[in-house]
């Protein structure tokens, strides 16, 4: 395929595909994306899901484009219309992990069918030696809705014939487990003479090395018999002997089930015995060893086709860290992707969650990652240090839960390293108990005592992982080890510090090539690989999917990627993260939004003047309380931890066009509000969980809810929540300004979440994966309104559209600019110098001076718009470090003015619009 002139990456725009947004109905909104600016779509995983997958990361065949999306032509006439704006295309692929369990991942049933035979048998991640004699050499598979035993009781287990395939599986609702063509022949026993010839070759497989390779010629001749009604009753009569239901079936079927590769279970199961690896604790998605050659080529087949044939431009890697070796798989992939496409670089991109003071590693080749962290940086930006004592105290206060972050997040670890993930922290303390027994100096170590040491490392672990090499720890990721050794010395008992030291040695503190090649060297890599498998979700589950949900000091400092302990950071340290990512990655993705946040990023905007307003919030809180006793029917639910975090919640997410007595607009908010909750309850795990619903609570708080927002006890805490939402918008929007000009302005690329051209107020997924409604996007386009316009109806979007078109517009304008000039923070002065955040970007000799609020709800208090009005400002102004005037500085809207050709007037500046862009069209003055 020749390939066509794709402008340089500049801005990407994130698409979710599911089956109600396929890849057809993206196309006619392509002409839109390239107006806005985009340069790039960025596409959620596009290969072959489970049917029905709203997010596309449940992959069950990796050999083609998913069929609901519309499959490969639709891809194709996607790119066409691209290729028409000169636009390319970023793909996001997930590596670690399939969807198995149900019955369409070909891959797993086969290796549910023949198990270390299967061609498929290194493909997934298991651990089939097990010190438990019930396990070894078995699959354990958690997928039963009740015990083993009871699922037999029932039948709901049932043997099935397939007459198509011309074979047999046992079936449990949606999944389906193969039998072993071994065990055909008592399957197929008849004294018909074509049958029992079939029956006998089948047993014989039992002694053939090749079982796998001759088992499809003799499915094909049993499904050509099975075309016979007279044989498929006589199969479907000899199946009826394995009722489960009867005592005799109930025996046979178990037999059957016993000489599988599988041990069948309870779903309550996985979390002790599980003995393959997972994406976190869920049970339907398994690990793949992709660091194996074969693993490899497999599931990269389709993504390289699509790169050599120039379809695709750029490649997002889903979470990088549940690999064994991500630095390996990353240079790896990059020089595949060079060599197929060996005339354009593409960029390849990580989701990787950096942890306080961590960067990414620069030898792993790899442009960056997809901006977690300045998702991070732009919040503590935004975020008030004064606000920080006092909204603790009000959290401690009523939800009687500790304030610092840290702590809760340490016993969100400790409770899911001995509940969810409590198997593969087993897996982790059986590894490192057969290094101990390896050497003569350790081998007394006992089991208990290792779990205990290494509990406790992972709970005070400050990152996600580290990268462990053949030559042990990095000096960066030692950094973070020591951290996680101090701690966990605190809390244990002195007996068992030098069971630490043994762990730091061997989890990296020494090189594996110090030890001699063969068992000793490989158990103490596996060891050290399947503890920074553990640690990553460990974190995860206990950081984002926990402790999130528990601490409520302010909910705009919890999301993804956040350094939730930190409440605030000064302007330097943004400023400084600038610089570092300038330097070593100034093509990462810049974030605000993204399918994984806790909530929308103009709804963690307007929460962050919480932080401005703490006194006034905690005004309100026992006033709201006061409000709320009509609409309980116990005191004790919702609890008070938990009607704080529903307040905040409705702070944030209030829509701006929702009126208090709009009943048809506040039906819709309740089901979204409720669905959120019933979220929240759960994954917070103290009044309720995914594994044993409280239904008694989940019912009084719905109830609370519905109360609260559609019945008329609930309308005075109703119209007080409206009210207060209502005045927190402004300043809420200038801060979503703010951080979107930001964005697009400092080093990075600048990545847009779909839908957020406009106001964002959603909640955490499912909540922000709605449609979008395009048409109105595309109207407005269509139609610029007048600035003064703008402000008057900021609530509709506009404004926030108009800002990203213009800036990115500009950005297409000057492009080397934005991508490669340099970084230079610039000096603010004047009596309100301490809310204004200014730089400048540079290269050959054009400039760019981005003016950005910060903080300022103060100037907002008696304002229905987001704009400070340019009395507020008085002196304040921003130094620039070059000669302008009036005539060589264009802003991007218009208003600037410049003193003695080294200053701008921060009251013109952003006297007419919140945030502004000023470029030097020329050098001279």
């Amino acid at each position: 395929m020749n390939q066509p002139l794709i402008q340089p990456l500049r801005a990407t725009l994130r698409l979710q595909f599911h089956k109600d947004f396929t890849l057809d109905q993206a196309v006619p909104l392509v002409p839109y994306f390239a107006s806005l600016g985009i340069s790039h779509v960025y596409a959620s995983p596009l290969l072959a899901a489970r049917a029905g997958s709203m997010h596309g990361y449940d992959v069950v065949d990796p050999t083609q484009v998913n069929p609901e999306l519309g499959g490969e032509p639709a891809l194709r006439r996607l790119v066409a219309a691209l290729r028409e704006q000169n636009m390319g295309l970023i793909l996001d692929i997930v590596s670690n992990h399939m969807a198995v369990g149900g019955s369409d991942n070909p891959w797993w049933l086969d290796l549910l069918e023949w198990g270390r035979l299967s061609p498929h048998g290194e493909f997934f991640d298991i651990q089939w030696h097990s010190p438990d004699p019930l396990m070894e050499g078995q699959l354990l598979l958690p997928f039963l809705g009740s015990d083993y035993g009871v699922a037999l009781q029932e039948g709901t287990l049932p043997l099935r014939f397939d007459p198509l395939r011309g074979s047999f599986h046992v079936e449990h609702y949606d999944h389906h487990f193969p039998i072993c063509p071994n065990s055909y022949g008592e399957l197929l026993r008849s004294d018909d003479e074509p049958l029992k010839f079939l029956a006998d070759r089948f047993s014989a497989l039992s002694y053939q090395t090749d079982a796998h390779s001759l088992a499809v010629p003799l499915k094909e001749e049993l499904r050509e018999l099975a075309r016979d009604p007279a044989i498929r009753q006589r199969i479907e009569q000899n199946l009826q002997g394995y009722d489960s239901r009867t005592p005799e079936g109930f025996e046979r079927l178990h037999l059957l089930l016993e000489r599988q590769s599988y041990r069948l279970a309870s779903w309550r199961t996985a979390g002790d015995d599980i003995n393959w690896r997972r994406f976190f604790d869920v049970n339907e998605l398994g690990g793949l060893r992709v660091e194996r050659p074969a693993v490899f080529e497999a599931t990269h087949a389709k993504i390289f086709e699509l790169v050599a044939e120039g379809l695709i431009d750029g490649l997002r890697i889903d979470h990088i860290d549940g690999l064994a070796d991500p630095r390996g798989y990353c240079r790896k992939l990059r020089r595949r992707v060079d060599s197929l496409s060996p005339e354009r670089h593409l960029p390849i991109y990580v989701e990787k969650i950096l942890g306080e003071g961590e960067a990414l590693h620069r030898d792993w080749s790899v442009d960056g990652t997809t901006g977690y962290e300045f998702m991070n940086q732009l919040s503590l930006l935004q975020h008030d240090p004064e606000g920080a004592q006092p909204l603790g105290e009000l959290w401690s206060k009523y939800s009687e839960r500790p304030a610092d972050f840290r702590q809760e997040a340490q016993l969100a670890r400790q409770q899911i390293l001995n509940g969810s993930l409590a198997g593969d922290f087993e897996s982790v303390a059986q590894a490192l108990l057969q290094v101990a027994r390896d050497d003569l100096m350790t081998r007394d170590l006992t089991l208990g005592a290792i779990r205990r040491a290494l509990q406790e490392l992972i709970v005070h672990f400050p990152v996600y992982r580290t990268y462990i090499s053949p030559l042990g720890r990095s000096d960066e990721d030692d950094v973070f080890f020591q951290q996680a050794l101090a701690g966990a010395r605190q809390t244990l008992g002195e007996a068992d510090w030098p069971v630490l030291d043994c762990l730091a040695g061997w989890l990296g503190g020494k090189q594996w090539r110090e030890r001699p090649i063969g068992r000793s060297r490989k158990i103490l890599k596996h060891a050290c690989v399947r503890f920074q498998q553990l640690t990553s979700p460990a974190a995860a589950k206990a950081v984002e999917d926990t402790a999130f949900y528990r601490s409520a000091v302010l909910l705009s400092r919890n999301d993804v990627g956040f350094s939730t302990e930190q409440f605030s950071a000064p302007v330097a340290d943004f400023h400084q993260a600038c610089l570092q990512r300038f330097e070593a990655f100034p093509d990462n993705l810049l974030a605000t939004a993204t399918h994984d946040h806790k909530r929308g990023e103009d709804t963690r905007a307007r929460l962050a003047i919480l932080s401005e307003r703490s006194a006034w919030y905690a005004e309100q809180v026992p006033l709201w309380q006061t409000l709320a006793r009509p609409l309980r029917d116990d005191e004790q639910m919702p609890s008070a931890g938990d009607e704080l975090i529903l307040y905040q919640a409705v702070l944030g997410s209030w829509p701006l066009d929702l009126r208090s007595d709009d009943q048809a607009g506040l039906e819709d908010y309740a089901k979204r509000l409720w669905q959120w909750q019933q979220k929240a309850l759960r994954e917070a795990k103290l009044q309720s969980s995914w594994s044993a619903p409280n239904d008694a609570y989940e019912r009084a708080v719905q109830v609370f809810i519905e109360r609260l927002l559609l019945s008329a006890e609930g309308e005075l805490l109703r119209s007080a929540l409206a009210k207060a939402a209502q005045a927190l918008a402004a300043p809420g929007a200038l801060n979503s300004l703010a951080q979107t000009l930001l964005r697009m302005t400092v080093p990075g690329v600048p990545d847009l979440y779909q839908g957020n051209d406009y106001w964002d107020f959603s909640l955490v997924d499912p909540d922000n994966r709605r449609p979008v409604d395009y048409h109105i996007r595309q109207q407005a386009m269509a139609q610029p309104r007048e600035l003064t316009e703008l402000l008057a109806a900021w609530r509709d979007g506009r404004i926030k559209q108009t800002l990203i078109r213009r800036t990115l517009n500009l950005r297409a304008e000057h492009a080397q600019l934005f991508a490669s000039g340099s970084y230079q923070p610039l000096e603010v002065v004047g009596s309100q110098a301490h809310r204004v955040l200014a730089f400048m970007r540079e290269h050959a000799g054009i400039r760019a001076v981005v003016i950005v609020p910060i903080r300022c709800a103060e100037l907002l208090k008696n304002s229905a718009q987001p704009l400070v009005d340019a009395l507020q400002w008085g002196d304040t102004r921003v130094k620039l470090p070059f000669e302008a005037s009036a005539k060589n500085l264009k802003g991007l809207f218009p208003g600037a003015t410049v003193t003695n050709h080294k200053e701008l007037n921060i009251s013109t500046a952003l006297g007419e619009f919140p945030v502004n862009l000023f470029i030097q069209f020329s050098t001279q003055s």
